[in-house]
Parts: C-alpha cells; structure tokens; sequence
C-alpha cells in the first residue's frame, strides 16, 4: 500500500527529528519506506537548496525564491516521489508543497491562487495523504534552532524578521484547519518519544501495522 507522508512547522519545530524517527521505525518492521526532504532529494535539487538558503543572497525577491523551490520540486516528485510510490512504497518527505503556501504565500505575502497554480504544475497535482504539522511558538522554535538543535546551519530563510516567521506559523494553522483529514496538529513542544508514539500509531493505522 502506497503512503505519501509528509512533515511541516516552523523552524526548529522538530519535524525533521520526527520523520527520522518515523522512518526508522517503518524500516524496522520491513516496510519499503523512502525518505526525502525539500529542497533537494536530487542531485538538481540539492545545488538550488545551497542557492535558496544560502544567507549571502539576501536580495532573492520572493518570485524567484518561490520559482526555485518549485523548480527542486518538481525534480523530487518525478525523479524520486512518484516512482516510489508507483511501486507501492511509502514515502516521507521533510517539508512539501505546503511550505510553499505558509513561507511564499502567507509569509511573504504572494498570491495564493498563482502559487497554488505553479505549484500544481510543478508537482502534476501530487498531494500528500497524511500531513503532520509540529506546531511551536515562534520564538521557542528560534531559539532551539540558535542552540543548534536543527539539522542545518543557521540559513538565509531562519534569518527572517520574527514577524515573518509568525505569519509562517499562522498560515500553516490555517492549512491545517482547512483540511483536518490531510492534517495532524501536533504541539512540538513535547517531549520526543511522546510525539513519536503518536505519530506512529497514526501512520499504523494507515498501514495496517501493529503500533
């Protein structure tokens, strides 16, 4: 059985450390599990991810910030995502399109029709099946990423204005309230091995698996 699974937050939300895990724990009970994140998961999305976080290209306007994270996308879903899950494999991916929707549309403020549009064209309408959203206050978030609990450098995205990162934070609420099938609100700030038995016992329950 194919599963698109997918995790988004706010930075230092701890959703990276929750796919990991996850996808440990698929692998341990020999499920064919994938895992991916954005931007990157290819050779050709790996070099745009090294433009796009890179804090030295400050002046990026967010029409060519968002065509570039399209443009990665758009290489993951046709060299990577969708052949996977044509196989009847699972696939976890650490950030979709939805960051997209909360960082491009309600962070910097663009279209939401016209991302959907772009959006839709890069991915060929390829939507998750399950989405989790770790949710945590802004300046929480921050902090854990400047104490260097997340997985990356300090990036040019991570350097916003903290009212930017509260409109991100906002508009992935609002994501999640609009489909609550999709969607998995989740507060990132409780302790790991909480998290994970939740998280695992959803995704069993997708799968059929014991959790």
């Amino acid at each position: 059985m194919s599963l698109f699974i997918t995790f988004e937050g706010p930075e230092g939300s701890g959703k990276s450390t929750q796919a990991r895990l996850l996808v440990e724990w698929l692998r341990q009970r020999g499920v064919d599990v994938l895992f991916t994140r954005e931007p990157g998961g290819t050779a050709i999305g790996d070099q745009v991810r090294q433009i796009l976080l890179d804090p030295e290209h400050r002046n990026m306007v967010p029409e060519a910030e968002v065509l570039l994270f399209s443009a990665s996308r758009a290489q993951l879903v046709r060299q990577v995502i969708k052949p996977h899950l044509e196989r009847g494999g699972v696939v976890v991916c650490d950030r979709y399109a939805d960051s997209t929707y909360a960082y491009q549309g309600y962070g910097r403020g663009l279209d939401m029709e016209m991302l959907r549009t772009v959006t839709r064209f890069a991915t060929g309408g390829l939507v998750p099946d399950l989405t989790f959203l770790l949710d945590v206050p802004v300046e929480v978030g921050l902090a854990r990423k400047r104490a260097g609990e997340g997985q990356d450098d300090w990036n040019r995205m991570e350097e916003e204005v903290i009212e930017y990162h509260k409109r991100v934070r906002a508009g992935y609420l609002r994501l999640a309230s609009e489909d609550r099938k999709r969607w998995v609100i989740l507060d990132g700030q409780h302790p790991v091995p909480t998290l994970h038995r939740v998280i695992r016992t959803r995704v069993a329950r997708r799968l059929g698996l014991r959790p």
